[in-house]
């Protein structure tokens, strides 16, 4: 207590000489936004078309170069997805170095070089500049794009498409794009058509019109002043030569006459992914843009205290985040909310979403909700300035969209002056619940419960990549003769009795396949086992631990999983896996009390495929069937909100059978490449591995 005492009557004694107290209820006023002291960025051009943009700084002994294209996007088609490819084939191999040479040469040094579709960047120590200009430039100016390289590409591609099937984030966005900017870049989408079509004359095509000095931004950061930058520039671009860059105006989107709903199917799902969005008529540097950021972040575009996140998710527990953005680009702009919400209350969140749109628009933003959002802002952008690109940024921004030379050096005062009425105005001039496009991704249940948001009641079903779904073709024959045909495919037997004694002979069966994927590192393998008359095991090994196991031995079962333990098989389950067992089980379809249909047939790639649709009681499942050879080409599970996709491929014959080589399995967001190490027919098989 003795301390205590001469603070407290310290406390007393200003009190009583006249020093002013803080009154604690009152808010403090905020300062005067200060201009901000921006060193200028040194700007020159060079004869062949590039503006140079450098940011010194020399406080670490290292620099980073970004080379920016000037062209506008151009339309792909029936090809989309080419500029996709570009960007990871440029490291792919140079006229003077392989991929592997490349890699190595980068390595030895510490650099990083990386490209996209419209740029190449780099970073290195100062003292290895000259080394990793030989190679950035031999990247810019002699990459081959060799076939290898383009296949594998291709392949990791088509892995990301079957991925795409199940998540409902990319379905969402690759439909938000597809409905606000119709016969736009921004609005082509890769799917596995337009994948099928690119070839590698195409990406030679797209990089030789592409990547060209014309119009072109070099922005350099780092440890090299003006002087010795002009000389790096002669010395490595000054013999870059290529074509006039594209320029294209394109329209700003196209907005609804009235609120349009689009449903993309995913069986299954127990939440569904939600988006309200519409294209804007705003472009960078509009003099709207700052207080447009402003309305976004009260909306939904900060944390906790938006309005959508206090709505959706603090008052009405419909989900766990429902946010908000506005996206402002050279050839489109477009606003968005969305979010997961659990499928019952789907319809009520739609409509909470919307009644903020419109409340917004309305009346005034409270002080608090300004302030905070302004005070982040202002934050954010002071904290920018710590990162030495940031400056370079700026310059490269003020010289493309033709900014005041101050815009940024004012940012702060003009960021200041937004209030409660030019926030409205905004929400008035720009926002809109009446003419958006309303994406749901989910389940089919929910459906009924959406024409009442659309305005002509109509609702639009697209697929995974927003185009419009064809109805199948009425098949030609039935669902049994389609599996009589598959049997004899793959047994290679002309009738159903020397395809029934030839499994007859078969005792059992062994497969040993390697998985790989680019989520990880090394290979995982997967042994599956089958014993005759209907014993199933699988084992699914990395690095010499168990991941995973399970076992079915006719009568019960179980799966052990690393992470979540050993489940025991429900009665319900046994029940299921009865009706699928055995070396060929669609040969037991029609007397197992397995459930199948045929739906049609469907056209994929330019090949078309019988789709058959089989319920077990407990999950249904969707089988594709080459409609020349009968061979299965792929099946898509969906079980408590999770789809799997497998794809088979490299159909070899063993012991008289035919069995496929290769599959790829698409487990959610995870794509795993698998490839057949070897198959045994009639091997010997420990029994212990049917059981637990």
């Amino acid at each position: 207590m003795k301390r205590l005492i001469p603070i407290f009557s310290l406390s007393l004694l200003l009190a009583g000489n006249g020093f002013a107290q803080i009154d604690r209820s009152m808010r403090p006023k905020p300062s005067v936004a200060p201009d901000i002291n921006i060193k200028d960025s040194e700007v020159f051009k060079t004869e062949n078309g590039i503006t140079v943009i450098l940011s010194e700084n020399h406080k670490l002994p290292r620099i980073s170069m970004r080379l920016v294209m000037g062209s506008d996007p151009r339309l792909e088609k029936d090809k989309a997805g080419i500029s996709e490819l570009v960007g990871e084939m440029i490291m792919g191999g140079t006229k003077n170095r392989s991929k592997d040479q490349l890699d190595k040469e980068i390595d030895y040094v510490g650099a990083t070089l990386g490209a996209t579709s419209k740029a190449i960047y780099m970073s290195c120590l100062t003292k290895h500049l000259d080394k990793v200009m030989d190679l950035y430039t031999d990247v810019l100016k002699n990459p081959i794009f060799p076939q290898s390289e383009f296949d594998r590409i291709v392949k990791q591609q088509e892995s990301g498409l079957l991925s795409t099937k199940a998540s409902p984030d990319a379905m969402s966005s690759n439909v938000v794009s597809r409905v606000n900017f119709p016969n736009h870049p921004y609005g082509e989408v890769m799917t596995e058509q337009t994948l099928a079509n690119i070839t590698q004359d195409d990406i030679i095509a797209y990089y030789t019109k592409n990547f060209t000095p014309d119009g072109s931004y070099l922005v350099i950061v780092g440890d090299i002043d003006k002087a010795a930058a002009a000389r790096l520039v002669q010395k490595y671009f000054a013999d870059w030569k290529g074509v006039e860059k594209y320029s294209y105006n394109w329209p700003a989107g196209f907005l609804n006459k009235g609120n349009r709903v689009i449903f993309v199917k995913k069986p299954g799902a127990v939440q569904s992914k939600i988006t309200v969005t519409f294209p804007m008529r705003i472009t960078p540097g509009d003099p709207d843009q700052i207080a447009v950021k402003v309305l976004n972040g009260i909306l939904g575009g900060g944390g906790f205290g938006t309005r959508l996140m206090q709505n959706l998710r603090e008052d009405k527990a419909y989900t766990y985040g429902c946010y908000s953005s506005v996206n402002v680009t050279d050839n489109g702009s477009w606003f968005s909310a969305s979010g997961n919400f659990r499928n019952e209350v789907s319809d009520s969140a739609i409509t909470q979403i919307l009644y903020e749109l419109d409340r917004i628009t309305t009346s005034h933003v409270t002080d608090d909700e300004l302030n905070l959002t302004k005070s982040s802002m202002a934050g954010s952008f002071a904290r920018s300035l710590e990162r030495p690109s940031t400056v370079a940024d700026f310059a490269l921004n003020i010289i493309r969209n033709e900014l005041p030379k101050d815009y940024y050096q004012t940012y702060l005062k003009k960021l200041a002056a937004v209030d409660k009425d030019a926030i409205l105005t905004m929400a008035q001039k720009y926002l809109t619940a009446k003419n958006c496009n309303i994406v749901v991704v989910g389940n089919e249940d929910i459906i009924e419960k959406l024409k009442v948001f659309d305005s002509d009641g109509e609702i639009e079903f697209l697929d995974a990549f927003g185009q419009e779904i064809i109805d199948m073709k009425e098949a030609d024959i039935t669902a049994d003769q389609l599996l009589e045909k598959y049997v004899l495919a793959i047994t290679k037997s002309s009738s159903m009795k020397a395809a029934k004694k030839k499994v007859k002979k078969i005792k059992s069966t062994s497969q040993e396949m390697e998985l790989k994927s680019p989520m990880f590192p090394g290979a995982m393998s997967m042994n599956t086992y089958f014993m005759a008359p209907n014993k199933e095991a699988m084992k699914m090994e990395m690095q010499g631990m168990v991941i995973q196991k399970s076992y079915f031995d006719g009568e019960k079962g179980a799966a052990t999983n690393m992470q979540t333990g050993k489940k025991e098989m429900t009665e319900e389950e046994i029940m299921a896996r009865k009706k699928s067992v055995g070396v060929i089980p669609e040969m037991n379809y029609a007397t197992s009390g397995m459930g199948y249909e045929l739906k049609g047939i469907e056209t994929i790639k330019d090949k078309e495929y019988y789709v058959l649709e089989l319920n077990d009681g407990t999950s249904t499942k969707t089988e594709y069937y080459d409609k020349e050879t009968f061979m299965k080409y792929k099946s898509i599970s969906a079980q408590q909100g999770q789809e799997t996709t497998s794809t088979y491929g490299d159909f070899k014959e063993v012991n008289g059978m035919v069995f496929p080589h290769s599959m790829t399995l698409s487990i959610g967001q995870m794509t795993l490449n698998g490839t057949v190490k070897e198959i045994k027919v009639n091997g010997k098989i420990d029994s212990k591995i049917f059981k637990d």
